[in-house]
């Protein structure tokens, strides 16, 4: 037929995908377009977009590189593409993940429909009162090493859609463009910020590790989401054993587990009494570690190996609340302060605060420590003793417990 595509690329898809990106937000790419300026004059970009894939013609730009701090210190890479990268992404990451997602591992959790951290987090704690041992696992720079042939190898098994493949490469191999404007070539590795990421490193380490796992340690069952991953064993020996022979699987793969990072623990509680250098590990912003607690009927108290929020995520929190603004400025309203801090509590509540609250709510009494700094700056017969702030703030929070997120925590201000 006179003028047909190479390609056949739903048109619908195309807009789906659009409202998707669209929902999600986020900064423009390298061409400078920003997802407002994209919304302006959506139906010509679109169609641009679905006539140049169709056609086999379309070739991704750089992707932007951005550095974000990391919760453990340092700052991870970011790649942001542009919007209609992203838009062409979403189309091809819908479809693989219909095909892939079913054959994926049941403890794979990990942006998969369905799956939470919360999920990983709630098996790791049964698992770990379960087997006495677990393997740490930290792969050196994860998404920066990936090889793109043994990547496109375990695509191939799963898509045989050509234009699918053929911008699935496309995209791996589109350069890096820096913060200083220079271009990187790559030829290897997925960045971090791609929509078509996630599912691809998935797909990855489903062949690499999970698959493998299973085959040759099947009573070592494991949590992993996305490269953040802990294995379960009955033994140190055991342990020991698996560790070494997953090291040389990563080594076969072109992936490593970092030495330093990467460590055999051991689940101490009240029944476990072995002496151990490693009785901790950090798992999805949690730290699992001996803590204590009581029975059923609370008469008892004894220690079991639990998970709480983690230091490093305590100490990302305080650094987020420290670039409070609004807590320098002595015009505005409690309620005011409410409205812009609320949000963000709430979203640390909701995950910090699912297991063993007692942690994040001692850690949010330094919400209160901060009000009660605003408020003898904004108020006079305040600024003469935090205590007086802090009873002041507490008259309110019985006045209005519902004012302050946290409030809802019983982390309210203590005048003991």
């Amino acid at each position: 037929m006179k003028g047909a595509k190479p390609f056949d690329i739903d048109r619908m898809e195309m807009y789906d995908a659009y409202r998707k990106v669209e929902s999600n937000r986020g900064s423009g790419g390298v061409d400078g377009v920003s997802l407002l300026e994209f919304s302006m004059d959506w139906k010509h970009h679109l169609y641009r977009l679905w006539n140049r894939m169709s056609s086999g013609s379309y070739m991704p730009p750089a992707v932007k590189l951005i550095e974000i701090p990391k919760k453990g210190g340092g700052k991870r890479a970011l790649g942001i593409p542009t919007i209609a990268d992203r838009i062409g992404q979403t189309v091809v990451k819908e479809r693989l993940e219909r095909v892939v997602d079913g054959i994926f591992h049941t403890d794979s959790y990990g942006y998969r429909p369905g799956k939470s951290a919360h999920d990983a987090l709630a098996s790791a704690r049964v698992r770990c009162w379960k087997w006495d041992w677990v393997i740490d696992l930290d792969i050196r720079g994860f998404f920066d090493n990936i090889p793109h042939g043994l990547l496109m190898k375990a695509v191939r098994k799963h898509c045989t859609e050509r234009w699918m493949l053929l911008y699935i490469e496309r995209w791996l191999k589109a350069p890096l463009q820096r913060p200083d404007g220079s271009i990187e070539s790559r030829d290897q590795g997925v960045p971090q910020g791609s929509v078509i990421g996630p599912v691809l490193s998935n797909l990855y380490l489903h062949y690499c590790m999970d698959t493998w796992l299973a085959r040759h340690f099947p009573h070592s069952p494991f949590e992993r989401y996305a490269d953040d991953a802990i294995v379960h064993c009955r033994s140190e020996p055991e342990a020991n054993q698996l560790l070494a022979s997953l090291s040389e699987r990563m080594r076969a793969c072109g992936l490593e587990l970092h030495p330093q990072k990467t460590r055999v623990v051991y689940c101490k509680d009240s029944n476990r009494r072995m002496n151990h250098a490693n009785v901790s590990f950090d798992f999805l912003g949690y730290t699992f570690k001996p803590r204590e607690a009581q029975n059923s009927n609370r008469r008892e108290t004894f220690t079991n190996f639990l998970p709480a929020v983690s230091r490093k995520a305590m100490t990302a929190m305080n650094g987020k609340m420290r670039g409070w603004a609004i807590l320098r400025c002595s015009d505005v309203t409690l309620q005011d302060i409410a409205g812009q801090i609320n949000p963000i509590l709430r979203g640390w509540i909701n995950y910090y605060g699912r297991f063993y609250r007692t942690k994040l709510r001692n850690f949010m009494h330094i919400v209160n420590v901060k009000l009660a700094k605003w408020a003898r700056s904004k108020y006079k017969h305040l600024r003469s003793s935090e205590m007086k702030a802090i009873r002041w703030l507490h008259g309110i929070s019985r006045v209005n417990p519902g004012l302050l997120a946290h409030w809802r925590l019983n982390a309210v201000p203590s005048v003991n």
